[in-house]
Parts: C-alpha cells; structure tokens; sequence
C-alpha cells in the first residue's frame, strides 16, 4: 500500500492511496477523508468477545472501520486525537507490543489484541498492551514526536511509562526501581521499563499527565468559578420552588 504520513511531528495525518479493492483497516472515529468511491463497513474488532477485550482491557473502540476502493484506486486521510507524531511499524510475523490508545490503522493482515501485563502494568500505562501480530503494516499516533531506537541483543534501555510506545516482540521488558523508596514515592521519576533488545523501540517526546499538571493550574480558576456559579444558581432555583410552594 502507497501512504505518506503528512504534517509530521505535531499534527500529523495518514493519506492512504488503495489500488482497486484494496483495504485498510481504521480506528472508530479515524477518518479525515475519503474518495466517493470508497465503501466503509464497520464491525466489530476481530469478533464479539475479541472486541469487548480489546475495548475494555486495551482501552480502544469496540468497533473498526474496513475502508476499501471500489471500481478504481480510492484515497483516505486518517487521523487521531493527539497533538503529535505518527510513525509506521512494520510487522513481519514477529510482531509489536503497542501503548493502549496509540491505535490508528493497520493492513488487513494485522490482529490486534490485548496482553496481560500483570503486576507490572499497576504503574503508568495501565494493566494492558495491545499486541500486533500478522503481516503488514500498523500505523500509530501518540503525544508528541516519536524517537526511535533499535537496541542489539543484551542491550537494556530505561524508559518512563508514560513516554513508552511500542517495543519488538523480541524485546523483554519489566518495570525497575531507580533510587531508594523516597525517589519511588516523591521524584516522579523512581519506576521506568527497563527495555532489553534485541529489537526496536519507539519513546514518545512528551508526556500527557505532565502537560495536564502544567495546564491545570492555569484552567482551575475557570472551572471553580463555573462550578460555583452552577451551584448558586441550583441553589437559588430551589430556594424560589420552595418559596412558591409554601405561598
């Protein structure tokens, strides 16, 4: 499949060219754009129980949009909700463990699924990864830019959860302690995955719970305000019930 990836690091957009009955497979909500010619079915991820999995333990939509190219070659602009980077990864039968959410489109000959994490999972992302298996292609789109890193066997690589993306199957992974318990509890930096190759792995620039720590205190005034100003209206409109009632 010919695709570019347009507008690259900050707000960038998947344009998909489809030869005639040519798919693609996209997120719930992903399209930008489309040629008249091309038809969008919509179903269920990989079948009833696969689906709810995948929409509750990996956080992504219960449903998929197949997009395919009738009676000529067709065009589709995808796109996600972060403000960020798009990056292509390339599975050949081996495979990537994917950050939940990250999910924007992928070949037909793609499945993506859930993995447990375990206790592992308790800090940062969650309890689960999606995994990518199959042949072909997964885009994802993340906050920020995408930095990527091909480690060689026995090499580790320390990386914070928020900031993790997607890593090789042929990686091994698990969550390490930096620093004694104060550091763990106080400095925001005590938990990483310690990621060891060999394979690639793919960290994202920014963090999303710290841009929202940074643009909360300028937006808590507003909202206390308007929290406030409903509460005393609720209050007044009781107060003029109970007024005509009692007259």
């Amino acid at each position: 499949m010919e695709f570019e990836i347009k507008h690259k690091p900050a707000y960038a957009l998947l344009v998909a060219q489809l030869k005639p009955e040519e798919s693609v497979v996209a997120e719930s909500g992903a399209i930008a754009f489309m040629s008249p010619n091309v038809e969008v079915k919509t179903r269920s991820r990989g079948g009833l129980l696969s689906g709810l999995k995948v929409k509750v333990l990996g956080g992504q939509s219960f449903f998929v949009n197949d997009l395919i190219a009738h009676g000529g070659p067709g065009e589709v602009g995808l796109v996600s909700a972060p403000i960020g980077d798009m990056e292509r990864l390339e599975v050949d039968g081996g495979g990537f463990a994917i950050q939940k959410q990250a999910f924007v489109a992928s070949t037909p000959g793609v499945t993506i699924d859930t993995e447990w994490q375990g206790f592992k999972g308790l800090f940062g992302q969650g309890l689960f990864l999606l995994k990518a298996t199959g042949r072909g292609d997964v885009w994802v789109n993340v906050f920020g830019a995408i930095e990527k890193r091909t480690l060689k066997s026995g090499e580790h690589l320390f990386i914070d959860n928020f900031h993790l993306v997607a890593f090789s199957n042929t990686c091994k992974y698990g969550v390490r302690k930096i620093g004694g318990l104060k550091a763990t509890l106080f400095s925001g930096e005590g938990l990483v995955v310690d990621v060891e190759g060999p394979g690639d792995v793919l960290i994202q620039t920014k963090n999303v719970r710290e841009f929202i720590d940074w643009l909360w205190p300028m937006i808590e005034p507003m909202v206390k305000n308007e929290i406030k100003s409903e509460v005393s209206s609720t209050q007044g409109e009781k107060r003029g019930f109970q007024f005509g009632k009692k007259f």
